[in-house]
């Protein structure tokens, strides 16, 4: 037999945490030491976010990423200036490491330190 009462709060909760996001600090720089960056990463319930990022050099970059796994996530970056790249990242539900690269410069960061 089913349960309404389990079955109605699962409902409400799930509703109610549709819109959850969790947003997390990002720092990073160009592994040959030539730009630093900060910006953020959001993270949504459905496993997909965005990162968005500001250089020492003004370089504005935008990215959407998905986790590929519990821990892992990829996504891809666009940048004011017509820079493009991959990037990948780690985590561990509230911080984490990455890399990728812009027009073949490589970068790493990390988020939520």
């Amino acid at each position: 037999m089913i349960d309404v009462t389990k079955l109605f709060q699962t409902v409400i909760v799930a509703g109610l945490c549709a819109g959850c996001t969790a947003t997390a600090a990002v720092k990073g720089q160009a592994t040959d030491g030539s730009e630093t960056f900060d910006g953020k990463a959001t993270g949504y319930v459905d496993g997909s976010g965005t990162l968005e990022i500001t250089s020492s050099r003004g370089r504005v970059c935008k990215g959407n990423f998905v986790y590929i796994t519990y821990r892992d996530g990829e996504g891809t970056f666009t940048c004011n200036d017509g820079a493009s790249g991959p990037f990948r990242f780690v985590s561990t539900g509230t911080r984490g490491t990455g890399s990728g690269n812009l027009n073949g410069k490589q970068f790493t960061f990390t988020f939520g330190m």
